[in-house]
């Protein structure tokens, strides 16, 4: 019965913002939804309904709505990263947060050897200048570095660090990677990848620099002037984990100066970026905006976890998924 579901807020169904008309049926088998826009029009009515929140970046968890939702069992984030949300806070109302690991590994990775190819050999210039209507002639002299054989430096070894050197290795890259922690021999052998303990001597070594790591305290501004000055001339930067892991002005000068060859980006600060940042005007600079999970078999997958964890949250159970802040 459609009355004894419990309700959940979402921020919207389709729209830049919302999600998917083709995964809010996985979400509407289990839930009664809302959303935001309807809710905040009277809060009184529904507010203390509410037992689950799905954010997919949005609705954002702030005080001011949490405050209006009393009977909150668990808030259910969308993928990996939980830096837009204030665990402490929302675990100090009594509120579990929950995210979706591992479901999307495998489209990031793949997104990350794209931006590298793509940067690597020209990709996007080649197509504009193949589509372009005043193009009587090809150039030969659109020239790439050379992928195959080169070395991919991985900062961040995690689940989608290790999917991303399976990738590589089939472009017989040699793998380098640094970790807070280092991995088990078996799991380097089983991606062909060797440690540096030493982020520097990684920068050093690599033809591609690719950040995977999480957004923490540690490692905001992980890659800065210091770093950057650090890397061959004709090395590539390949960001997809967050934006503020890199240090955009420190990189707007490396860009600029010939320091770094080039950058390939899927995830900036903010996003989008303002029409007049110095990035956007680049021309060894490739952005895509935010794509990493955007397939709809991870869309679907994601969905499917975020529903497992609130139900398993409201109904009490044990939750798959939940995030829980490591104690200092």
């Amino acid at each position: 019965m459609e009355d004894n579901k419990p309700w959940a807020l979402i921020s919207e169904v389709g729209g830049e913002q919302g999600y998917l008309e083709e995964v809010t049926d996985i979400m509407e088998q289990h839930f009664q939804l809302i959303c935001y826009k309807d809710f905040i029009q009277n809060p009184k009515l529904h507010g203390a309904k509410i037992q689950a929140m799905f954010v997919w970046h949005r609705p954002l968890a702030e005080p001011s709505l949490l405050s209006l939702l009393p009977s909150l069992k668990v808030v259910a984030n969308g993928g990996v990263g939980i830096d837009h949300l204030n665990v402490s806070y929302i675990n100090s109302l009594g509120v579990k947060v929950t995210n979706t690991p591992g479901v999307v590994s495998d489209a990031t990775a793949d997104m990350a050897l794209g931006l590298l190819l793509a940067s690597a050999r020209k990709i996007v210039e080649g197509h504009q200048i193949a589509v372009h209507p005043k193009t009587s002639h090809l150039p030969e002299n659109l020239m790439g570095v050379e992928v195959t054989g080169s070395t991919l430096g991985i900062i961040g070894m995690g689940h989608i660090g290790c999917k991303i050197a399976q990738r590589a290795r089939g472009f017989d890259m040699k793998i380098l990677y640094h970790n807070r922690n280092r991995r088990s021999v078996e799991d380097e052998q089983a991606v062909g990848a060797s440690y540096r303990e030493n982020m520097d001597d990684l920068l050093k070594e690599s033809d591609f620099v690719m950040l995977a790591v999480n957004l923490t305290p540690e490692t905001t501004g992980l890659i800065s002037h210091r770093e950057l000055s650090l890397m061959k001339p004709t090395a590539t930067l390949v960001n997809i984990s967050r934006g503020l892991v890199v240090d955009q002005d420190a990189l707007v000068k490396a860009l600029q100066s010939g320091r770094i060859r080039a950058a390939a980006l899927d995830v900036t600060h903010p996003e989008p970026l303002p029409r007049d940042h110095p990035l956007l005007g680049l021309p060894n600079v490739l952005i895509t905006p935010h794509l990493g999970t955007n397939t709809y078999t991870t869309t679907r997958m994601m969905v499917q976890r975020m529903v497992e964890n609130a139900l398993a949250a409201v109904k009490g159970q044990s939750i798959p998924n939940e995030v829980k802040l490591k104690l200092v």
